[in-house]
């Protein structure tokens, strides 16, 4: 009985999900968002509670991206460009979010929240380049708590959704709806594929044989 309960669910989702936002925040490339779709969807099936759900994520995502702000206010540039780690992809949103976050910085660290490359590194961008704490502050937790708030209840609804479509159809209907889905993609892209490779046999042009006559101008 005390086994089950250490591994009960709710007693491993909450801090894991908390843990996971706030290090994918922090700018480690770790599936924070997924943690959050995850325990959604488990809130929808009555393991966890969706507005604590909602609330861990919300406050691990302004932490986490807070922790990021001081380190890369800190350290600057360097260590997004220093060699290492995940150095392509370091350089990479630098190369692409740097100019982006010079003008848009509010709009960045809101909208980031939204974009996976732009999630990770957005408290880093934004302390690189020296956004101001309180402006950042201010957007960066409104970002979060959208963000937590439009995600996680999404998934909680897809996943009562699916759960009600399950009850409803039944297991073996749900697995023959997914097999013709499977069916008509496969026929689908054999098709595409089929004409692709007539269009191009009726593009290339046909070889003439060497007795051919007459001979075109030239020969």
């Amino acid at each position: 009985m005390l086994l089950a309960s250490i591994v009960n669910v709710s007693n491993v989702g909450y801090p894991l999900l908390f843990l996971l936002v706030m290090g994918e925040s922090s700018g480690v490339p770790i599936p924070g968002e997924t943690a959050l779709i995850t325990a959604a969807v488990l809130a929808s099936q009555g393991k966890l509670q969706i507005g604590l759900v909602i609330v861990l994520a919300a406050c691990a995502a302004i932490v986490g991206d807070n922790i990021g702000y001081a380190v890369a206010r800190k350290a600057g540039p360097w260590l997004l460009e220093r060699p290492g780690a995940f150095y392509r992809q370091r350089r990479e949103v630098l190369r692409v979010g740097e100019p982006f976050f010079a003008r848009h910085g509010a709009k960045a660290v809101f909208f980031g929240r939204f974009i996976l490359a732009l999630r990770v590194w957005a408290s880093w961008l934004a302390g690189a380049t020296r956004m101001h704490w309180a402006r950042f502050l201010l957007w960066n937790a409104l970002g979060g708590i959208t963000w937590a708030t439009v995600v996680g209840l999404i998934f909680y609804f897809i996943g009562h959704s699916a759960s009600n479509a399950l009850e409803t159809v039944g297991i073996f209907g749900l697995v023959a709806a997914v097999l013709a889905i499977g069916t008509l993609v496969w026929l689908h892209r054999r098709h595409t594929v089929r004409r692709r490779r007539q269009s191009g046999r009726a593009a290339k042009p046909a070889a003439r044989h060497p007795l051919d006559w007459p001979p075109e101008p030239g020969d």
